[in-house]
């Protein structure tokens, strides 16, 4: 029995549900085709995006001759089976799939046959291929981004696959449902059209009927590719950025997937990379939230987490502290240094205690004399607390 995802893989580029931005009329995908020429490429995004279905439809519109391996799976004998096959019919087109998971000896193997035109090669993989990708293999292809379907495409395709579904009857609000429960994913939405078809009395399918089913949504976050990471950047820069309502709809999708540890790790970087000396009661308050979240598990573990985001979107901001740093560690990574000054060196009777003096400071110099006039800490006064410290920096600076 051929699953349903199976079923609906379109022979045509124009039966590809979504992608318009590739295969439209017009763009670059599509005069490929038309023009009856294909280049090395790497399709790379989400996991049910149509990524292999895009690699198929081409080979099948152009009538090439392919095959098909898997970086992890497939063997260097594999691999070396198609370069003789390629000898042999003058040229093949290699689709690779998990092409970030290729290993250096299937690179150097490859390479060579990439570089003459005997393999053309179609590189599949839901990381990004700037990051991921050895060079060698990324500088020898085009790179194409596959985008999550919007929800209108997805029940497009779905009322489609109804008509290889003998007897069904599904509710519009279940299409609308699974639609938009499928977040871009299109073999999800599919798998789960299948499941309550013949999970279903007599094949009516109700929204009932699938909320007994899933009534979670296709989150696209894997820790190993690039969906996952920007959620979590989302969620950072809309507390950065004050959107207290952004800011929860990020935390909210995290909460779901159930990754408490990535926000208790996320949370702690912005309390003192975004927040800082503005609001330095931050950093204890988040570890409160986060001990009784971690006390109290999911689901409960949502409430003192939702309580200290709100908090942390709408407190004042300053990065001051870290890019203090930031640019002191800069000096040292550039041989910016220099000799400690010797009344600090290690019991100098040159030293000069600052609690032996008035206010507890004593004019003296502690920076190396090469960077004795250098300036880390700029002051941001976005709160009471920082311009305090401002005023203190500032008399200091002036003595």
């Amino acid at each position: 029995m051929r699953p349903l995802a199976d079923m609906m893989r379109p022979n045509k580029i124009e039966d590809v549900f979504g992608q318009k931005h590739l295969i439209g009329k017009g763009q670059v995908l599509y005069n490929l085709v038309k023009h009856k020429k294909i280049f090395s490429m790497i399709l790379y995004g989400p996991c049910g995006t149509g990524k292999t279905t895009l690699a198929y439809t081409i080979i099948n519109e152009l009538d090439l001759k392919y095959e098909f391996l898997n970086a992890v799976i497939n063997s260097k004998k594999d691999l070396d089976l198609v370069i003789s096959k390629a000898k042999d019919y003058g040229g093949i087109v290699l689709i690779m799939d998990e092409i970030h998971r290729l290993n250096k000896d299937k690179q150097d193997l490859l390479l060579p046959y990439l570089e003459n035109g005997l393999i053309t090669l179609i590189g599949l993989t839901t990381s990004n291929p700037y990051h991921a990708i050895n060079p060698a293999i990324r500088s020898r292809c085009q790179i194409f981004e596959v985008k999550l379907l919007e929800s209108d495409d997805i029940k497009f395709a779905l009322e489609k696959a109804c008509e290889h579904l003998e007897k069904i009857d599904i509710s519009s609000e279940a299409l609308d449902y699974i639609s938009k429960l499928a977040g871009g994913d299109l073999r999800y939405a599919y798998n789960l059209l299948e499941v309550a078809y013949y999970a279903s009395e007599d094949f009516k399918v109700s929204l009932d009927d699938v909320l007994k089913i899933n009534n979670k949504p296709s989150l696209y976050i894997d820790k190993n590719d690039d969906g996952y990471y920007d959620i979590i950047s989302a969620l950072q820069k809309s507390i950065r950025g004050s959107d207290v309502n952004a800011a929860l709809h990020y935390l909210a999708r995290l909460i779901v997937a159930g990754d408490l540890d990535i926000i208790f790790r996320r949370l702690s970087v912005i309390a003192y990379e975004d927040i800082g000396l503005a609001n330095p009661a931050i950093g204890p308050r988040l570890e409160a939230a986060i001990e009784a979240a971690l006390r109290v598990g999911l689901p409960e573990a949502r409430i003192p987490l939702g309580e200290i985001v709100i908090e942390m979107a709408l407190s004042p901001k300053s990065n001051s502290a870290h890019v203090a740093l930031d640019m002191a560690i800069k000096d040292v990574e550039m041989g910016h240094v220099g000799k400690v000054p010797s009344h600090l060196k290690t019991n100098s009777k040159d030293y000069k205690y600052p609690h032996n003096y008035k206010g507890s400071y004593v004019k003296q110099q502690y920076l190396p004399d090469e960077l004795v006039s250098r300036k880390y800490y700029i002051p941001k006064a976005t709160s009471k607390y920082e311009a305090n410290l401002k005023n203190i920096y500032d008399k200091i600076n002036n003595m």
